[in-house]
């Protein structure tokens, strides 16, 4: 499915009470990319981010705002992200994270992914690839990331090391073939699925490494009920993933049974 070089790029930035990680944070975009065109999609924060965004934007014509009226979850604002860059010429959609997590100036690297021998459909910054680190994590959450990431890829069947990582770059062919529609999965879970379902549709999906840095402003937005449902959802599907796998081998030993008893 790898056509086409990278270009025309949206960086699409969920916030909720962001104010004051998001500045600083497109001025180092913009530094590592100039090019690249960021989509700001803010949840009504209180604390003002919306606005300032507006602001921003009206400074720069590479700095666009989607408001939307309530917080209703990472998964879904991307989502309205992915519309908007595809009702665009867009040919690039990079996921970041608003907080700093997610260093721009790995962002070329993962570009660069698109064009490389593997001729990526789908990039994914990793944490858990040789090169790929964690900063000012800590421990308790350096364990959950570590164990669900294992989790998921013994449960689904994937070799993907870092599965729940949201440092993400797309194809712009990848949104419209997906599903997109059928995704309510949020969090960890949403990153989880997007991923299952490229890799399922048999597109090249390739992992870069990150350095992950710890937000230094700010609350973590990253709470129990995601977790949980990361974890229930990732069982279905695995669990699915097994019974297919039975179904497949049950269908191959009565072929083989109804070869073998032909006269």
């Amino acid at each position: 499915m790898a056509e086409g070089s990278a270009g025309s790029v949206l960086v699409v930035i969920p916030t909720y009470n962001e104010r004051d990680n998001i500045e600083p944070l497109l001025a180092r975009l913009h530094t590592a990319v100039p090019e690249a065109d960021a989509l700001i999609v803010d949840d009504g924060s209180p604390d003002g981010t919306g606005e300032l965004a507006d602001k921003l934007a009206a400074d720069d014509p590479r700095v666009r705002v989607l408001h939307r009226t309530a917080k209703a979850g990472l998964g879904a604002a991307y989502l309205a992200g992915f519309a908007v860059a595809l009702q665009g010429e867009y040919q690039v959609v990079v996921e970041m994270d608003a907080d700093g997590s997610h260093a721009p100036e790995d962002l070329p690297s993962l570009l660069a992914a698109l064009d490389g021998p593997d001729g990526a459909d789908v990039v994914l910054g990793s944490r858990y690839v040789p090169g790929g680190r964690v900063l000012n994590w800590p421990a308790y959450r350096n364990w959950i990331s570590r164990t669900g990431n294992l989790y998921s890829r013994l449960a689904l069947g994937v070799r993907i090391r870092d599965i729940t990582g949201g440092y993400r770059v797309f194809r712009r062919g990848v949104l419209e073939a997906l599903t997109l529609d059928e995704v309510e999965s949020q969090g960890y879970c949403f990153q989880i699925d997007l991923t299952l379902r490229a890799v399922r549709a048999g597109l090249t999906v390739v992992e870069v490494p990150i350095t992950f840095v710890e937000r230094e402003v700010g609350v973590s937005k990253m709470g129990p009920d995601i977790v949980r449902e990361a974890l229930t959802s990732v069982t279905m599907w695995g669990v699915e993933h097994r019974l297919g796998q039975l179904r497949s081998v049950a269908g191959r030993v009565r072929g083989r049974e109804a070869v073998q008893d032909r006269p």
